[in-house]
């Protein structure tokens, strides 16, 4: 299912998680494995980006030639190359532009099956981290017709085989799209998928949800449309919080990946990526897919 992955790291001085999970998953499907790491301009001038970038080991002032990108290459081969030459199958590519546009482009190139990603990518050397994602993370969520993994620590290799998949549910439209691609990953990994909604509890005590209580369990049912031969479970819990509640309980149950759909609101008839998406990819001890487009579902058939 995930045998075209890609990957893209700003970090020459350690292979990190996102390349080792990129890895691990290409390794399962016996697939190859495409990582980059983009140059991008460290100033730009009237007539367009110029051609240089901050070399990675002095800081100073370096045109992007060929020979530079053969060294960056060199680095990221040393530094991951006891993880990526005993597999063999993978590409390192050093393009020149701006993170988030390359990442798509070449993701476009290769027909990727999937993306992962740190959730900071450009971030890190900036000082930006928080509860939030990266720009660049967020700008490939928003954009790239692929579904998006996004890793923030080392995952173990027995969590990669998916058995345990946690969907979240907030009856949005990017939330079908979510669903069905949890589906088509169950049905190839053998999964149990867990759907996962929130029925949001204010202040006055009084949950504010579609219907009855007694209804949404129907309800569920009947926006999620699993197949019978899908083993799968609806959960519904109080709260205010949608993303503490599916980082405690991902956590309690020891949940393989999470799934969800990146659009929940819209402004100005633009979409954008939801505050839920942003903490819970920030900080979930387990890979968390992030769905966007359908036409992903094109590339998922095998």
């Amino acid at each position: 299912m995930f045998e075209r992955v890609l990957t893209a790291t700003d970090m020459l001085e350690v292979c990190d998680a996102a390349v080792i999970t990129a890895l691990e998953i290409a390794k399962g499907a016996n697939g190859k494995l495409f990582v980059l790491h983009v140059l991008e301009p460290s100033y730009f001038h009237e007539c367009g980006p110029l051609e240089y970038v901050k070399n990675f080991k002095t800081g100073e002032e370096t045109a992007a030639t060929q020979e530079y990108r053969e060294a960056v290459i060199n680095e990221l081969d040393q530094k991951c190359g006891g993880a990526l030459k005993p597999y063999g199958n993978y590409e390192i590519h050093i393009p020149y532009g701006r993170p988030s546009i390359e990442i798509r482009r070449w993701a476009r190139k290769y027909k990727a099956d999937l993306i992962v990603l740190g959730p900071h990518a450009g971030k890190i050397e900036e000082g930006l981290i928080g509860t939030i994602i990266g720009n660049t993370v967020e700008d490939v969520i928003m954009h790239a017709t692929f579904p998006v993994m996004i890793v923030n620590r080392l995952i173990p290799q027995e969590k990669l085989h998916f058995k345990t998949i946690m969907v979240c549910i907030d009856f949005s439209q990017s939330c079908r799209y979510a669903v069905e691609f949890s589906v088509k990953v169950a049905r190839k990994y053998g999964s149990t998928l867990q759907v996962f909604h929130i029925a949001y509890k204010p202040k006055s005590g009084q949950i504010e949800s579609i219907g009855d209580r007694s209804d949404l369990n129907k309800t569920l049912g009947e926006f999620c449309k699993i197949p019978e031969d899908i083993p799968h479970e609806y959960l519904i819990f109080e709260g205010t919080d949608p993303s503490s509640g599916i980082l405690n309980y991902s956590r309690g149950k020891n949940i393989d990946v999470i799934v969800m759909g990146s659009h929940t609101t819209m402004t100005d008839k633009r979409w954008y990526v939801g505050s839920a998406v942003e903490e819970v990819s920030q900080q979930s001890l387990c890979p968390v897919i992030v769905v966007t487009h359908p036409e992903i579902f094109l590339k998922t058939e095998k």
